[in-house]
Order: C-alpha cells, then sequence, then structure tokens
C-alpha cells in the first residue's frame, strides 16, 4: 500500500481529498501544516503539498524535502495560477502541480502516474480489461476481442488511460500530461482528437454512436464499460 503524506490546512479540501485517495487504496496522513511533514518519522511514497500553509511556504517545504534526496515524489496544490510561480515550485523540486480549484478524477490521475513513475504504485495489474478490450501492461500489448491491435506508443498509452478509468470521463488537461506529458494548449487538443479518432477506427468504433470512447463535452472522454 503506497503510504501519502497530504498537507493542506483547508479542512474543506483537505477531508474529502483524503476520503477519496484512503477509497483508492492509499495509506494517507493529514497534516495541517509544513513542518509536520518535514518531522514525520516516515518517509512516504508521494508528498501533497499546499503551497499556502500557514507556519511554512510550501515552496520552502519542497525545497527542505529535495535537500534529503531525490525522494519522494512531489505533487503540489496551488491556488497561484500565475506561470512564474508554477515554474518557480517545478524548480524547488515538485515533480507537479494542479490549480485550485482541481477536478478529483484528474488528481488522482496525477498521483496515480508519480506513484508509477516512482515504482511505488500499488495496484499492480498486469491487466486492464473493458468489455471486450484487454491491455497488457508489461507486454505493451493490446487485444480487441482476439485481435492484436497494431497500436502507436502513444495510441497505446491513450488506450490505457482511457481503460484504466474505465467508465470514468477523463479530463482533456489529465489525457495531455499523462500521455504527451505537456500542458494542453489549442494545437495540443488537435492532436489528442486525432488520436481519439485514429484509436476509434482501431476499435472500429463510431463516433456518432460509440460503443467504447465517448465524448464528453466539454470535459474529455470516457471508455465505455457496457457494451
Amino acid at each position: 500500500m503506497a503510504r501519502i503524506q497530504l498537507a493542506e490546512d483547508d479542512s474543506a479540501i483537505a477531508d474529502p481529498l483524503a476520503r477519496a485517495l484512503t477509497r483508492e487504496g492509499y495509506d494517507v496522513t493529514v497534516f495541517d501544516n509544513g513542518q509536520g511533514v518535514l518531522d514525520a518519522p516516515e518517509v512516504p511514497d508521494l508528498v501533497i503539498l499546499d503551497l499556502g500553509l500557514p507556519d511554512l511556504d510550501g515552496l520552502d517545504v519542497a525545497r527542505a524535502l529535495r535537500s534529503r534526496g531525490p525522494l519522494p515524489p512531489i505533487l503540489i496544490l496551488t491556488a497561484r495560477a500565475d506561470e512564474v510561480d508554477l515554474v518557480v515550485g517545478l524548480d524547488a523540486g515538485a515533480d507537479d502541480y494542479v490549480t485550485k480549484p482541481f477536478r478529483l478524477a484528474e488528481l488522482l490521475a496525477r498521483v496515480r502516474a508519480l506513484l508509477r513513475r516512482s515504482g511505488a504504485e500499488t495496484h499492480g495489474e498486469d491487466e486492464l480489461r473493458a468489455q471486450d478490450v484487454r491491455v497488457e501492461l508489461a507486454a505493451h500489448r493490446a487485444f480487441h476481442g482476439d485481435r492484436e491491435l497494431q497500436l502507436t506508443a502513444k495510441e497505446f498509452d491513450l488506450l490505457k488511460a482511457l481503460v484504466r478509468e474505465g467508465g470514468s470521463v477523463v479530463s482533456r488537461d489529465a489525457l495531455m500530461r499523462e500521455v504527451w506529458g505537456s500542458e494542453p494548449s489549442a494545437g495540443s487538443t488537435k492532436t489528442l482528437d486525432m488520436h481519439v479518432s485514429w484509436l476509434r477506427r482501431k476499435l472500429g468504433d463510431d463516433a456518432t454512436s460509440p460503443r467504447y470512447i465517448t465524448t464528453i463535452r466539454g470535459m474529455g472522454f470516457r471508455f465505455e464499460t457496457n457494451a
């Protein structure tokens, strides 16, 4: 079970987030200040760190954690949407950030991505399934029924992200960050739509009456779990 430390002094954010992380199977410890994170005896697998803590600036906490070594990964929560602040946060040692207000599904996707990257993800599925689509993670292969899909690397990563969250909407922003490792832009949105279109074609899906990938306007895409 991956251990997560959450440093957030706003209980309206911390409490529901901690419950959601616990439901996902993580061991969550909540602090309402930065010093608690620095004084914690155990090294967690991930720190979710609010920048606006009452005792210490979140950036100082991130720098202090980084000075101890390369681990753990740090996910910053920030209301500071200014690009300069975000760059400073990443330079301080953060691995990723989410701006408030955030969508819970997107934050959970970021958490999973960081834990997988660090090797601490505990769900450990070797295979993902939804309807008659099967994604073999270790082998990097995907199947539609008995037929192996011939996918590019990006198509495979996109299918994996959608099937893993089967039945739930995955935002465009979350897909761009996970599959392309970049922030969304007008051009990147076209790239995502193009890859979704190619993936639909390889699944034999119809965008006007989708069986597999449904477009949720203004939000993102959902891989259907029921035929």
